[in-house]
């Protein structure tokens, strides 16, 4: 790693840590309902909002309640995104007469904004209106955020209380989550873009004089809203086809350093949430230690991938050539303006949580410089993870750290005095168990099956990872792809629409039932055998099993995919 990329990353770093502490107790009294000066100025919508949905402000949800209500919102909201994509042809705001989308893909794009993955197998400015981008994509990117927040919201309730019922109301946590969080980042975020040069308009497109005196059209619309959303929400759903890689998405490196610190802001300040709802702040610490600790990691391998270089052409002098001109090996794929360990940095964050969205072409990067990414999703989206799905997802590896635990020294495992029994095992067990078997199901079929491999681009190993790292995405609800696969078809469509489904709600429901279980309990004294879950032995036995069972799961697929074609390229041969 080049020192100015060190320094870059340092950086980038320091300031998510600097943030992540103040922002994540703002957090946790706007859960616990004590955020009195936000509560001064936008406590009147907030009672605006109950009072027209008939929401009591003190109301409280058991788990079924809360789980139904979570999922009745989240169906509304996909069949209106699904509708306004079929119908928008003959819908308002879509001044380019954009036409309908197919029903496969508008399903797809349906689930995948309502399920916070915003896998997209469109190109936004080619094919869809101003009406779906706002009224449908970006309005989903805070509600579909907010169900995460909400989620994490009411395990933390779990964790906290004792002999209780409850876990907090569905609607109010997703309203204060939307209205508190969500929207006031976001209308920041949307400033300091318009500020760098992204654009916000209503027009179809603008016209200017290119370089070789011919005109060009230029698409144009309210891009800089839903890019601040899509960050700050962990949605990844970008306004044009290239996503941040566009330059009105993203033009100049100032507005890349803001974007990328968004998609990490909030899943880090979830973990001082949690610290403050437990009543420990070293909890929060803990949590936050071994999250910075994986994600340096696998930063680490995609950064040394691409500066590295191809291994195919190494023997040629083309990298040595080429780092004389950059500093780094692979610049394919790749924006000028942000260079290798930007982009780098951009593609471990963004799949280190639920963001996916890009500034390079993925496609592009070495064998080595990708499993970074792969192995940042594929580990289950919780490092730092999406907003709120992050911190949920994570604790439900501390459940079966602690389990691990107390079988080495034969006592019932514990977390803040609530004791670890079957029931939390096996809602964890499910919830860690079913996106793994999502992305391999998935993968396994389309290799199978000619509809799947219709879509290779680029038969061989790297065909297998084009495939497997698309299943990865959707199953953990990520949304990045390797840009090389076909994906817009009816099989892909369908099948990673699927995976999407599944990916997100077959894991909070578990988490759900966990914070019930957790929030009847009462709690038990720390005795001799209690292991303390804020320790450095704790951080470090939390990364191993967040490694061992992505290790257990996916290094034959790995083996099979990126990491043979690296020894392929290396030895000579040819994808």
């Amino acid at each position: 790693m080049t020192a100015r990329a060190g320094v870059q990353i340092a950086l980038y770093l320091a300031v998510v840590l600097a943030l992540s502490k103040p922002l994540g107790d703002y957090m946790g009294r706007v859960f616990e309902g004590e955020a009195r000066l936000a509560a001064k100025v936008l406590g009147p919508v907030e009672r605006l909002f109950y009072r027209a949905a008939g929401v009591r402000a003190d109301g409280e949800m058991g788990f079924r309640e809360y789980a139904l209500s979570m999922l009745a919102m989240n169906l509304l909201g996909i069949l209106s995104v699904y509708g306004l994509l079929r119908l928008q042809h003959g819908l308002p705001l879509n001044p380019a007469g954009r036409a309908g989308l197919a029903p496969d893909l508008a399903f797809n794009t349906a689930v995948s904004f309502g399920t916070n993955t915003n896998w997209q197998a469109y190109s936004g400015e080619q094919q869809l209106g101003n009406l779906a981008q706002m009224g449908g994509l970006a309005v989903q990117g805070f509600l579909s955020a907010g169900a995460g927040l909400a989620c994490m919201a009411a395990l933390l309730r779990g964790i906290a209380r004792q002999k209780s019922a409850t876990i907090g109301s569905y609607w109010v946590d997703l309203t204060r989550a939307v209205l508190y969080v969500l929207l006031p980042l976001s209308a920041l975020l949307a400033i300091v873009l318009v500020s760098q040069g992204v654009v916000q308009s209503f027009a179809a497109s603008g016209r200017a004089t290119g370089l070789e005196a011919g005109e060009v059209v230029i698409p144009l619309g309210p891009a800089a809203s839903q890019i601040a959303i899509k960050q700050i929400g962990t949605n990844g759903g970008g306004f044009f086809g290239a996503n941040s890689a566009h330059p009105f998405e993203n033009p100049t490196a100032l507005s890349g350093f803001f974007e990328a610190l968004a998609i990490l802001l909030i899943p880090a300040a979830a973990c001082h949430t949690y610290g403050r709802m437990a009543k420990d702040a070293r909890q929060g610490w803990a949590l936050l230690a071994a999250m910075t600790v994986l994600f340096v990691g696998l930063l680490w391998v995609c950064v040394a991938g691409e500066q590295a270089g191809n291994p195919a052409l190494s023997g040629l002098g083309v990298d040595q050539a080429a780092s004389a001109l950059s500093p780094g090996g692979n610049m394919e794929g790749k924006e000028v303006r942000f260079g290798i360990a930007g982009s780098a940095l951009w593609s471990a964050a963004t799949t280190a949580s639920s963001n996916g969205s890009v500034n390079s072409m993925l496609d592009s990067y070495t064998p080595v410089g990708v499993i970074g990414p792969l192995v940042a999703i594929q580990l289950g989206e919780v490092v730092f993870g999406g907003v709120g799905s992050g911190l949920y997802g994570m604790w439900m590896f501390v459940i079966v750290a602690v389990f691990v635990a107390g079988l080495m020294v034969g006592r019932t495992p514990e977390v803040l005095g609530k004791k670890i029994e079957a029931f939390e095992l096996k809602m964890a067990a499910l919830a860690l168990i079913v996106p793994p078997a999502l992305v391999l199901l998935g993968t396994a079929v389309a290799l199978s099956t000619e509809a799947g491999r219709q879509g290779i681009s680029n038969p061989g190993a790297h065909g297998l990872t084009q495939v497997l790292y698309a299943f990865s995405s959707a199953g953990n609800n990520n949304g990045s792809a390797l840009a090389g696969l076909g994906a817009s078809s009816a099989f892909y469509n369908t099948a990673l629409g699927a995976a999407m489904l599944c990916g997100r709600y077959w894991v909070a429901i578990p988490v759900l039932a966990v914070a019930s279980s957790l929030a009847r309990k009462g709690t038990v004294p720390a005795g001799a055998g209690t292991l303390p879950t804020h320790t450095p032995l704790f951080v470090g036995l939390l990364v191993g099993t967040v490694l061992l069972v992505g290790a257990l799961t996916f290094a034959p697929a790995l083996a099979l995919g990126p990491l043979a074609e690296h020894l392929s390229l290396a030895g000579g041969g040819h994808e």
